[in-house]
């Protein structure tokens, strides 16, 4: 049940058969509209004098798809920015606009009277002018108000970024918000024992070349290195479906090998692994990225092999394997590494019957070789943010904008994308419901900052949170609670060396460390009544 003030919260056809109830009586309807990500004394003055400029306020705030002030922001929620403004004793009513202007709001609210702050009194921005245009057209007038308390939000979050002590209490407020606590992870992880995961993608092979570093060479400046060691490390598709075996899942990997000894030494850690492999001998050898270091910092890496595509009979081969297999999947990791094993044509084929049979299907793509665009109808995307906006070639607008209009375009459900060593970002629809008029509206949002102490080697980060986010949403957490074990297994992966597979017990012991899952209970003490 909605307390008085969650009352105020209305949506956009309600508002308007209110507003003309009061308008057909007379009253002067004000508006005002902005983000309001904290409401500081500036807003209080603001919307105080807005208020004595008629009978009923009404308060728009752009929702969080829509703000572009950057991956962080913003701060606030928007459900949570609208109950602060609606418990505002001056403020009649709040609507949480999807839009990135308040253009159509006004248009479709036409206040008499749409308040702004001072600083736009010469303002000569092409979004306020259109605003101005569109009240004065429906009969209002624009006021400014006086603005003789000047804060900005943007400064102030600024200015808290930075508090390890505020950034603590966020993140225990977020954990706190999405039931994320030593109970419910330790369930997740319980529940990833026995689920059976099916991955599909391009086979990798790491190599790390140790060196020591003798002088600059004497034919040419460069470098001169003696090497002293090599390690190896299965990866791509592979330590994706090493980390789901790890985890607990019953994992199988579709990919395409060589018939060479790279590839049957890759088939053997997997068999050890527990890893069940359907190899298509496509490739004349396996792609392998070779990694130059010096102590642990990387110098150089030079990659060898090339895209090499299915054909039509290994394309029908794969269809018919996926699709055979597809009733016995709990959820299925599609991973296009651009080296060819996930074609435009195999996705056609194998993803309505996937989605079809699959509950949890999620994707991702390496750098700029694959596409995003293909994965359509999928449950989950984990891009990094240089793979989003390359994906929609969008290098300017905020991220929340870019995320929104590539679910959008893909349908899909969710999406986390990591911003290094700035953490991720996890973007989820409102309703799930793809029938709801609100499916498309708007998108929720939560940061979380990297979890990680030291970065010691970035590969394999991505590849541990997808499989960990995805296992997750398989065994029936929240996208947020999904969010939060990825980017645990992604600080887990960066502190070591090398493309190595996360076990659940890793998992376990790096959560039983974490003070913002030991939340003190809420309920407050009862005190003993004192005598006189």
């Amino acid at each position: 049940m909605k307390t008085d003030h969650k009352r105020k919260i209305v949506e956009l056809a309600e508002l308007i058969g209110i507003l003309d109830q009061h308008r057909a009586s007379g009253e002067v309807i004000v508006q005002c509209h902005g983000c309001f990500d904290i409401v500081h004394p500036g807003h209080l003055r603001y919307l105080e004098f807005a208020r004595r400029q008629g009978d009923l306020l009404v308060v728009t705030l752009t929702g969080d798809a829509a703000i572009e002030k950057g991956e962080q922001r913003p701060h606030i929620p928007q459900e949570l920015r609208a109950e602060s403004l609606a418990a505002l004793e001056f403020v009649d009513y709040v609507y949480i606009d999807p839009s990135p202007t308040a253009e159509s709001v006004l248009e479709a609210l036409k206040p008499n009277i749409y308040v702004k702050g001072r600083e736009y009194e010469t303002s000569r921005d092409e979004r306020f002018l259109s605003e101005k245009s569109i009240v004065e057209s429906k009969g209002g007038k624009v006021i400014f108000s006086s603005g003789d308390v000047v804060f900005s939000s943007t400064k102030l979050i600024d200015s808290i970024q930075s508090d390890e002590g505020l950034t603590h209490q966020r993140l225990a407020a977020v954990c706190a918000r999405h039931k994320i606590d030593q109970g419910s992870t330790a369930s997740i992880l319980d529940k990833f024992a026995g689920l059976r995961v099916g991955v599909v993608g391009d086979v990798i092979l790491d190599r790390y070349v140790f060196c020591d570093a003798k002088d600059v060479a004497d034919e040419s400046a460069m470098l001169s290195l003696s090497q002293i060691e090599e390690r190896r490390y299965v990866g791509g598709a592979a330590i994706v479906a090493r980390h789901a075996a790890a985890l607990g899942a019953d994992t199988f990997l579709l990919s395409c090998l060589a018939d060479d000894d790279d590839s049957r030494d890759v088939a053997k850690v997997l068999a050890d692994e527990g890893v069940e492999l359907a190899s298509l001998e496509t490739r004349p050898g396996l792609v392998q990225k070779t990694r130059y270091l010096v102590e642990e910092n990387k110098l150089l890496k030079v990659e060898t092999g090339e895209n090499v595509p299915l054909d039509s009979v290994s394309e029908r081969e794969a269809s018919r394997v996926l699709e055979a297999r597809s009733r016995d999947f709990d959820a299925v990791i599609i991973c296009d590494f651009g080296y060819g094993t996930v074609t435009a044509s195999l996705l056609a084929r194998v993803l309505p019957c996937l989605r079809a049979n699959v509950p949890i299907i999620s994707a991702d793509v390496s750098g700029s070789r694959g596409s995003l665009l293909r994965f359509r109808h999928v449950d989950l995307m984990c891009p990094t943010e240089r793979e989003l906006r390359h994906t929609l070639h969008d290098f300017d607008r905020g991220m929340s904008n870019v995320a929104y209009q590539l679910l959008q375009q893909t349908q899909a459900r969710h999406l986390i994308c990591t911003l290094g060593k700035r953490g991720l970002v996890a973007f989820d629809r409102v309703t799930q419901d793809e029938t709801s008029p609100n499916w498309d509206q708007r998108l929720l949002s939560d940061h979380f900052a990297s979890f990680a102490d030291r970065a010691v080697d970035r590969l394999g980060c991505g590849d541990a949170l997808l499989a960990v986010a995805t296992l997750s949403l398989a065994a029936k957490a929240s996208l947020i609670q999904a969010a939060y074990l990825g980017n645990a297994a992604s600080a887990i992966e960066i502190e070591r060396l090398g493309n190595q597979p996360i076990s659940n017990d890793m998992m376990r012991q790096w959560l039983n460390n974490r003070v913002e899952l030991n939340r003190a209970p809420t309920t407050p003490k009862r005190l003993a009544p004192t005598r006189a």
